[in-house]
Parts: structure tokens; sequence; C-alpha cells
């Protein structure tokens, strides 16, 4: 690893500010290394849209540099994204775990993405380059192999957290607190610490905890179960397959993406058992008390199974009054509502519902609460202090648990996506700005979705669509017929003629007013068009549709 004067720049592409997108850049002279690339879901607002990726032009603008894409671990929030960065920039080499790369090929494989230079990395894994040196660290999550990095730079030891959180009895592996406590003392520059629980207080929940609650449940249930969580998360799904081995209980399992990931448990023998998986039509032949349903749909999904289920609209399951139904999750926010729509459904189709709450431990966070933010800190002993993964109050309460940990206020930076920092000689100081920001994908078309398009869909959502059609003879320079207005998400036209008659005498006034002007043009007439149908519409009505006016030339 060569030294020099230059500074080393840290900085996020996505992932502050907001709970998804993450991408975080490391950059020395010629070399930058991508930490992440993951998707974030669209909030309400955002109609037709279906991921928020990251602006990579400043990875475009230096593409030369990019020496490899390293993978935290699997989840859709790290590396849902990579498809997308793939069509953008040339990536010369992807460092992740074996899980993380069967999930990402299974994404390359969905949009015809032909890669193939990966390298498997674990817990031994070193890596170097030029300027660095990396190494992973061991943490514990709701995925197998997660991990933390560590990277040697030039100007002073970074680490990067990944997600985590101190569990003392795992599904899975603990998480490596020797290694971490060991690099504290041999010192650490920056530490980027997730903080998707900053603001939660106390210690996260063990899976042990959540493991034991769902078996007393399970057990105690005569009919038939029925699972909802995330399928991502493969510790809970593994010991719910390990509950219902103890209970007796086979399982069906419903949901592309659950299928997916138990597919990828067996294959990389997570999961060995693979006789406790049935069809649906051997259920049929069980009892009631027998079988477990493991489904998608525990954030109220429309298109999840469990919600098809709830709405009476699945082909292979309808609901049963001693169906016992489960909510393996927490809330992601925004998805509230959502889920008590299925909830109440459920509810009327006279079902139990369990969901997670103080008293039922059904689900437990993958993310650090505040005690265990501070115990990283704490082992850890880093000079200086970024923290990351998180809305922006979310960054400012872990940032205010750095200081009471004895790192100095001056020394953390609460930043936002395309915010530098720069690493001189051990010392860290504020840099320059670089391009950031979010990019739509609509189905196959990426950023030519704009702040507009978004505003015209939440206006036609809401207002709808009046469409004017006007036929004019150029060469008389005049309506051959009365405009013909028509809407969509407006009115009823059937049953609002008086309404449509005065919006369509409003148009011809416009429109004979402009003709006799001289050196008038289509566009400008357009504009007038809409120009003055808007408040003569809103004064009406009270509402402000699209309108759109379609001149038809007749020579």
């Amino acid at each position: 690893m060569k030294k020099d004067k230059q500074p080393t720049s840290v900085f996020a592409l996505g992932g502050l500010g907001e709970v998804g997108k993450n991408m975080y850049i490391i950059e020395h002279n010629d070399e930058i290394l991508i930490i992440d690339a993951g998707v974030m879901f669209p909030e309400n607002e955002l109609l037709g849209i279906d991921y928020v990726i990251q602006d990579v032009t400043y990875l475009k603008q230096n593409e030369k540099k990019i020496k490899a894409l390293i993978i935290t671990h699997g989840h859709e929030d790290h590396i849902g994204g990579i498809a997308f960065l793939l069509n953008s920039v040339n990536i010369p080499i992807i460092y992740a775990s074996r899980i993380a790369i069967e999930l990402i090929k299974n994404k390359l494989n969905d949009r015809n993405i032909a890669y193939d230079n990966f390298e498997e990395i674990d817990a031994s894994s070193i890596i170097n380059t030029k300027y660095y040196t990396i190494e992973l660290i061991t943490t514990t999550h709701s995925i197998p192999e997660s991990f933390a990095i560590l990277i040697k730079t030039p100007n002073g030891n970074v680490i990067h957290t990944g997600d985590w959180k101190f569990d003392l009895t795992p599904i899975g592996p603990m998480a490596d607190i020797n290694k971490l406590a060991r690099l504290g003392e041999e010192g650490v520059t920056l530490l980027l610490s997730d903080s998707t629980n900053a603001l939660s207080e106390g210690f996260s929940k063990s899976e042990s905890v959540v493991d034991d609650t769902l078996n007393d449940i399970i057990s105690k249930h005569n009919g038939r179960v029925i699972i909802a969580t995330f399928a991502s998360n493969i510790y809970r799904i593994k010991h719910i397959i390990e509950t219902c081995r103890n209970n007796n209980r086979k399982i069906v399992t419903f949901g592309r993406s659950m299928e997916t990931s138990i597919n990828l448990a067996l294959n990389t023998e997570l999961i060995t058992d693979r006789s406790i998986f049935i069809d649906s039509n051997e259920a049929n032949n069980l009892k009631k008390n027998e079988v477990c349903i493991l489904c998608t749909g525990s954030q109220g999904e429309p298109l999840a199974a469990l919600s098809r289920i709830a709405n009476g609209q699945h082909k292979q399951i309808s609901l049963k009054t001693d169906d016992l139904v489960i909510f393996s999750s927490s809330p992601i926010p925004g998805n509230a509502a959502s889920i008590n729509r299925v909830i109440n459904k459920l509810y009327l189709k006279g079902v139990k519902v369990f969901t997670n709450s103080d008293f039922q431990d059904i689900h437990t966070s993958g993310h650090a609460k505040m005690e265990e933010l501070k115990f990283m800190i704490r082992i850890v002993k880093p000079k200086y202090f970024m923290p990351i993964h998180g809305e922006y109050r979310m960054l400012k309460g872990h940032a205010e648990l750095a200081t009471t940990c004895g790192v100095a206020e001056e020394n953390c930076f609460v930043m936002h996506n395309g915010d530098t920092v720069e690493m001189l000689n051990g010392e860290v100081r504020r840099g320059k700005t670089v391009q950031a920001g979010d990019i739509y994908v609509d189905g196959s078309r990426i950023g030519d979705i704009g702040s507009v398009v978004i505003k015209d869909r939440k206006l036609m959502s809401r207002d709808g669509i009046l469409v004017a059609t006007i036929n004019i003879d150029v060469k008389e320079h005049k309506l051959l017929i009365k405009p013909n207005v028509t809407t969509r998400g407006f009115v009823l036209v059937n049953e609002n003629t008086d309404l449509i008659k005065e919006i369509e005498n409003k148009i011809t006034e416009i429109i004979n007013r402009e003709l006799e002007k001289e050196g008038y043009n289509f566009i400008d007439l357009k504009n007038q068009i809409i120009l003055e149908l808007h408040p003569f519409i809103n004064e009406l009505t009270g509402r402000n549709p699209i309108i759109l006016p379609v001149i038809m030339e007749v020579k």
C-alpha cells in the first residue's frame, strides 16, 4: 500500500437522509472502491415508479478509476441496484459472499445482463490494491454472511459496519467483537456506522427470543398457521422451519421471492431438510394442525401472496375460520396503512391475527439499537465518526450518541449524499461536493422520469385529464367544427354536459381570438388554451386537471 500526500475521499451516492439506496465511495488518487449498490423502494407519491437508484454521474466521469465493488450483504437495499450500475459503468470485479453472489446472479439473469467476474469472499479474505488493504469482519444481521469492512488507506483506517446488531444468542454466527476491539486498539480514523435504529432505546431482541415465541404460538394452535415474513430474512425462515419440524408441521411456500430465498438456502445448505416442504395439493391431504403456510406480503404489498389470500383472490388458498396468521415483521415506515388494510380483511374472514408487539416477540430488527451503537463506538474508538444508512434524524441522533461516547462533536460528520469528507495524514475534514441524487426506474425506463413527470402523474391521479380536440382550417384560419372535449378521471361527460359545453365554448372563444392575430402558431395557441382554461375550470369545479389540447391541421 503506497503512501503519498494526496487526501482520501469518503462519500455516499445513496444511503444518507434515507433508508435504502446504499452506495458508499472510497477514493484515493486513481482508485475508487464502491461499497454496495442498493435500491430504495418508492414512497406512495412516486406514482408508477418501481425503484429509486443512485445518480452515478460521478462514477461515469471517473470510470477508469473504479477498481471494485464490494458487497456487505445480500439485501435489496445493498445489491438491488447492481444491474442498473452495470448498465451505466464498467465494474472490473465484484467481491461478495457466496449467498450474495447467488442473489446478484438471479437479479442479473432476470434482466438478461451477462456478468461473471465475481470473487467470493469470507471473513478470512484480504484484498490488496495499489492503495488499499481491505479486510472483512463478521457481523450479525438477518441474512447470513453479513460483513463489516475495514479499509486501510494511505491516510488512515476506515471501518464501514454494513447492517449489523450485537446478538449474544444469534441463529447464525456472532459478530466478531474481538476483531473489532483489536482494530480499535490498532487505531480507526473514521467509523461509518448503520443508523437505522439510532432513535430506538436499549438493545435489539435476540433472534432466539423470536424462536421461542413462535414455537409457543404454533405449538398451541390446532388449525393451519400462515406466517408472513421478509423473504430476505433467511435466518427467520430457518428457525420457522425448525419450529415447524418440532411441531410436526409441513411447509407450503407462496411468493416468488420466498421460493427464491428458500431454494438459495437449500442450494447453499443453510437449510438441509427438503422433506419438510410440500405443495398445496399434498397439504390438502394433511390435518390442519400439520400445515404451515410461509408466504410473502408482511408489508401489505397488494400483489404479494398474503394480500391475495386476504382478498380471496388466491387460486390455491382459501381462508378458514380457525386459521392463524402471524406477521413476523415490523412495518417499514410508510407501509402501516397497507398492512392495516390486509389485517382488517383477515379479521373480516374470521381468522386470528398476531402482529409484533412488546408482548409478542415474533419479530426483531436486524439493526442495532442505541446501546449496541454506543458499544460499537466504544470498542472501535474512532477518532472521527460519520453516521450512515438512515434518515437525517437518525443520522443526527447517531452523531449525538457518538459524542456521549467520547468522539469530539467537531469530529462527527452528519452528511448528505454527495458531500465528501477528506482524510489526510490521520485527520478528517469536509471536502467538495459531487453530483448525487435520485434516478427513477419505471419498468424498463431508467432516468427519463423526472420531477415534472411525477408532478403530472400526481395531478392526473387527483384531478384527472381533459383532452380538447380542435380542427383548424389552415388556409382559412378558422375552426372547422366546435372543439370536442373528453375527460378521464375529471368528470363523467354524460352526467356533466352543461359543464362540458361551457368548456367547449371557452376553448372556441380563445381559438377564434387567437386566430385573428397575425403570425400565430400552434405552440402558442396550445399554451394560451392551457393558460386560460386552468383558472376557468378551477373556478367552475375547484379542480385542476391536466389539460391536453390536440390540434388537427386541415389543409
